[in-house]
């Protein structure tokens, strides 16, 4: 039985990676490109909203794949979802693509898991263990494998880091989170949904989260763009910002 908000967030997780796993392989060659990431989206937006129905019918939700209404701004307890980040790479029959969902209550996130259905592997905020030790000999900087942005660069060269191309946000902080990488920056073109569940998951870890310009990465606001973020190792960080200062400074940062 469930017994912490966690570890629902980590049941409905998997349970909607199952429904895509299930779809994908139903389709199997005959659905392709955004058909098939938008039979996925749709599918597991149906499942993780049935389960909240069921399991929360108190709580707002707000979601990538529903109509965000102004209920949630006075709820006191509200589920952030994305059904499916990283529709390209589900698409395209890779494993780095996630699913999210995060419980937000009275101003902070209390609770999350990301699901990667592709490696059988849920993280959520009461099981996640604590980010292991780099051993690696460079600073690992998870970028995407599409469409990096501009700010990646000042990092990548302030820190001689080498860059690790992945898909899915949740993807990338996961692999923060795992010690795969040692930190994730990204700027421009992301939401709340995008970040809410793996945000919560890396402070469980005890990594440090920010906005690039160091301030608190805040939710359930009334705007849901919140397009950039830093997740990394807590001594990395300082450095990072810094960098990211100094590309601001010269234009370099966008």
């Amino acid at each position: 039985m469930t017994t912490t908000h966690a570890a629902a967030a980590a049941e409905i997780a998997r349970e909607a990676g199952e429904v895509l796993l299930e779809i994908r392989a139903d389709f199997g060659e005959e659905v392709q490109g955004k058909e098939r990431g938008n039979r996925g989206d749709a599918a597991a937006q149906e499942r993780i909203a049935a389960l909240l129905a069921e399991r929360f019918p108190d709580d707002a939700v707000l979601s990538e794949e529903a109509r965000d209404t102004d209920v949630r701004l006075t709820a006191s307890r509200v589920w952030i979802i994305d059904p499916l980040d990283g529709t390209r790479e589900y698409s395209e029959g890779r494993a780095d693509w996630a699913v999210h969902v995060a419980l937000w209550e009275e101003g902070e996130l209390a609770a999350g898991a990301v699901a990667i259905p592709g490696e059988d592997l849920v993280l959520d905020t009461d099981t996640v263990d604590p980010a292991p030790a780099s051993v690696a000999e460079k600073v690992r900087l998870a970028v995407s494998r599409s469409r990096p942005p501009a700010i990646t660069e000042p990092v990548r060269a302030g820190l001689d880091a080498e860059l690790v191309p992945m898909g899915s946000a949740g993807v990338k902080i996961a692999a923060v989170v795992r010690g795969q990488v040692d930190a994730y920056v990204h700027a421009g073109g992301q939401y709340q949904w995008d970040s809410a569940a793996p945000v919560a998951v890396a402070r469980a870890a005890g990594l440090h989260t920010s906005r690039i310009d160091g301030s608190p990465l805040l939710y359930n606001g009334a705007d849901p763009y919140l397009p950039d973020l830093v997740v990394c190792r807590p001594e990395l960080a300082s450095r990072i910002l810094d960098l990211i200062a100094q590309a601001a400074d010269h234009g370099d940062a966008s």
